[in-house]
């Protein structure tokens, strides 16, 4: 098995290929060990590793997020060997029954909100996914639009500029009631 590794524009987060699927559907966000132990035992094992304090499982990818301090030339060897241990056991990827749910519920009857989600899907979750990361809509409030970051968007030095010069940009040209995007935790 050959895992590739792709830095991100967060210098605290590492991005893992490991060739296969990682998720079937949905995208998992954890950010702390013992939630890890309850939803995902190939979290788990990363967060093992001394020095991780965040895992989000993409599509067909692991961004591992480390505290400041690490050395990513002391952890991504320990890291890579886990997930290659993890994907070389056959172990379920989430655990049986793990809820991953992030509790989101939109009025997907207002004709905005429809036009900013689709707009965020289609094109910016695509481009945040190449770098590791993931935005979410959560929601529409006299012209502010609520997202939240995920994976190496969050706590990225860069993900104001995107968040700004990006998508409220595209937001705003496309969407006309739009005024300003903030991101919320």
């Amino acid at each position: 098995m050959f895992i590739q590794t792709e830095t991100t524009p967060n210098p605290a987060t590492l991005k893992f290929l490991p060739g296969r699927a990682v998720m079937e559907e949905g995208v998992v966000d954890i950010t702390d060990a013992e939630k890890a132990t309850t939803l995902s035992p190939l979290a788990a094992r990363l967060f093992a590793i001394d020095g991780v304090t965040g895992v989000y499982l993409g599509q067909d990818f692991i961004s591992v997020t480390k505290e400041g301090a690490e050395d990513w030339y002391m952890l991504k060897p320990a890291l890579l060997g886990a997930i290659m241990e993890h994907f070389m056991s056959g172990d379920p990827v989430l655990a049986a029954g793990a809820d991953i749910d992030d509790g989101i519920r939109l009025d997907e009857s207002d004709a905005t909100v429809r036009q900013i989600k689709e707009l965020i899907d289609t094109r910016v979750r695509p481009a945040v996914a190449q770098d590791g990361g993931d935005i979410v809509f959560q929601g529409f409030d006299r012209g502010i639009v609520y997202l939240h970051m995920r994976g190496a968007c969050s706590g990225c030095p860069s993900s104001v500029v995107t968040l700004k010069s990006g998508i409220e940009n595209l937001l705003k040209y496309y969407v006309p009631e739009v005024v300003e995007v903030r991101a919320v935790s």
